[in-house]
């Protein structure tokens, strides 16, 4: 039994001073951190992807460019900027969680409308980028634009900002001529400036509201007019 004892003692004293070793090399300036990369201890056995919707964990992966002899040492700004060259990342921030994960926290640079292209309907963002979103892996329901607009894909942007229930209901968005829009939804078609805001189109939804409750058929509705919106109905 004192044998045990002794032999238990040293075993958590031999724990005691790896530890207390790893916390000195981590509490030093510059010097700590590259003598503990050399340690397989510390290199990478897992990747978190933290704030995805659409991005694909593979891409992450591809963009990071590490393995398994890589170190959760490594220069997390470099991979930083590796993943923020990927169109759907606005932002990213990678954090070590010891002994072997890097957590990436992504904010996405999220798609607005599609576009006919080769191939079939293609995702852009508001200043009207293609993003590399696969329609036939990824499931997404936006408006329908003829063209990457930027008026009209900064404006979906501050309704889907503003009212994403509105921003939902819209399914395509389109010019008229001249300085004239038109809008698609499930109840009625509107009718625009390209100049309008969110929350000028927002006015539309209690007068929606309220020709529901009046059970009134509406074939349009008409913004163009200042501070009014005019209902068509049959």
């Amino acid at each position: 039994m004192t044998r045990l004892l002794v032999i238990l003692r040293a075993i958590k004293w031999r724990v005691a001073a790896v530890a207390a070793g790893v916390l000195a090399l981590l509490a030093a300036p510059w010097w700590g951190p590259p003598l503990l990369a050399h340690l397989s201890y510390f290199r990478v056995r897992h990747v978190e992807i933290v704030g995805r919707r659409y991005l694909q964990p593979e891409d992450v992966l591809r963009r990071l460019r590490i393995d398994t002899t890589t170190s959760i040492w490594t220069d997390l700004d470099e991979l930083e900027q590796r993943v923020a060259m990927h169109p759907e990342v606005r932002t990213v921030t990678i954090d070590r969680d010891f002994p072997g994960t890097l957590v990436v926290h992504v904010t996405e640079n999220p798609p607005i409308a599609v576009v006919p292209a080769a191939g079939g309907l293609r995702a852009v963002d508001a200043d009207g980028r293609f993003l590399p979103i696969d329609p036939s892996r990824i499931a997404i329901d936006l408006p329908v634009l003829t063209k990457p607009d930027t008026v009209l894909l900064h404006l979906l942007a501050d309704v889907r900002s503003a009212n994403p229930a509105l921003y939902g209901d819209i399914s395509d968005i389109r010019r008229t001529g001249g300085t004239d829009i038109a809008l698609t939804l499930p109840t009625a078609n509107v009718r625009a400036l390209a100049s309008i805001t969110a929350r000028r189109l927002a006015d539309i939804i209690p007068v929606e509201a309220d020709l529901a409750r009046r059970k009134a058929r509406v074939t349009e509705l008409d913004l163009r007019f200042r501070d009014q919106v005019i209902a068509r109905t049959q």
